[in-house]
């Protein structure tokens, strides 16, 4: 089977790594790199409450809270892990290299937060882009992963929910919404990183074999309309480039 051979109106279905295997090419690739940049991510974000967020918790009951999220956090990286071991890639090195060996988070701003309000903002803003591609994933035409992710949304609706929580705390008064104003204003481009180039012709051809509903672009407007609202609510401005 080709390329060529998916230029129809059917949808594509794939059930089993066995008939992943009988894909085009490209579909294989395709689908192996988003899988490969999620589960990296999961991993990421599990070291990120521990070694970032919980040394920054004001008590402990935030940091029982931090220590939950990135248990849960791993658990997603090993739910990746499984699915592409079944296509026949081994993640296992990534749980060996420190955050910056990572290629998913180039840009170092997520990995140094210094303030609870990033802290808040991270999960309230950036987590909430995560789960916008993740929706699209529940959704895949590979349906093993579709299937894997709908386990862990559940998840990220509670560490979204968590990061609202701070940030709705801190709002209360000026000195906070001034801290928050700052965390949005360092992160903001970082949280728009995360949806690649808008121009990205990978992101069009998964958006053909199923694997996602919107190219880059298209997902980076509709998150950005949500967030501006968000932002509003707090008594925050956005600054969107463009």
């Amino acid at each position: 089977m080709t390329t060529a051979d998916l230029d129809t109106d059917e949808v594509v279905v794939v059930r089993t790594p066995e008939e992943f295997h009988r894909m085009p090419r490209a579909y294989q690739k395709a689908l192996l790199s988003q899988i490969i940049i999620h589960t990296e991510g999961e991993i990421s974000g599990g070291d990120d409450y521990i070694q970032m967020f919980l040394p920054l918790a004001p008590d402990a009951e935030e940091r029982q809270v931090c220590a939950e999220r990135a248990v849960e956090e791993y658990d997603h990286y090993k739910i990746g892990k499984r699915v592409l071991a079944e296509l026949g890639y081994d993640s296992s090195h990534m749980e060996s290299q420190q955050l910056s060996d990572r290629t998913l988070f180039a840009d170092s701003r997520l990995h140094t937060c210094t303030t609870w309000a990033e802290r808040g903002i991270f999960s309230y803003f950036g987590e909430e882009a995560i789960l916008l591609m993740m929706r699209e994933f529940a959704q895949s035409s590979y349906r093993p992963w579709a299937d894997a992710v709908r386990t862990i949304i559940l998840d990220e609706k509670i560490h979204i929910a968590h990061g609202a929580r701070v940030c709705r705390n801190l709002a209360q008064d000026e000195e906070g919404k001034q801290q928050l104003q700052w965390a949005l204003d360092r992160l903001w481009p970082t949280f728009e990183g995360l949806f690649g180039s808008p121009t990205s012709k990978r992101a069009e051809l998964a958006v053909k074999f199923g694997l996602r509903k919107t190219t880059n672009g298209e997902a980076l407007e509709l998150y950005r309309k949500q967030m501006v609202g968000r932002a509003e609510s707090l008594g925050l401005t956005l600054a969107i480039a463009g």
